[in-house]
């Protein structure tokens, strides 16, 4: 019964961990460039997120911005990014039409600025 219950563990948690480690979920041959008010940012493993609100179609919206993990963000804090600082973000959107996407680069009205690093032979990665 042991056996079996940390098979069906491993079987249940191994598509969540394989999601989770790729940009499966993320359109990446298509960049979408956003600007917006910050209205929260999660300084935090396993990935920070800017949450921040874009005027689209006269609709404020709420978009949340996935970067590497907190202790790979070289010369960001917590405090990087406050409620009400203007951000353009450019990354990839999700597949499935949710307000997510994945920075490739962003830009704060405070100065923070994020630039993926660039690969040896090829273009700049996802950060």
């Amino acid at each position: 019964m042991k056996t079996f219950a940390t098979c069906l563990v491993v079987l249940l948690a191994t598509p969540s961990a394989m999601a989770h480690h790729g940009l499966t979920a993320f359109d990446q041959t298509r960049k979408v460039t956003l600007t917006g008010k910050v209205t929260a940012f999660h300084f935090v493993s396993p990935h920070a997120v800017v949450e921040f609100e874009v005027e689209e179609q006269g609709q404020m919206r709420e978009w949340h911005a996935q970067l590497a993990a907190a202790r790979a963000l070289k010369g960001w804090t917590a405090a990087s990014l406050a409620p009400g600082d203007t951000v353009t973000v450019t990354g990839y959107a999700a597949k499935n039409g949710s307000l997510y996407v994945w920075v490739t680069d962003l830009s704060a009205s405070n100065g923070m600025q994020l630039r993926p690093p660039k690969a040896p032979d090829g273009p700049p990665g996802p950060l």
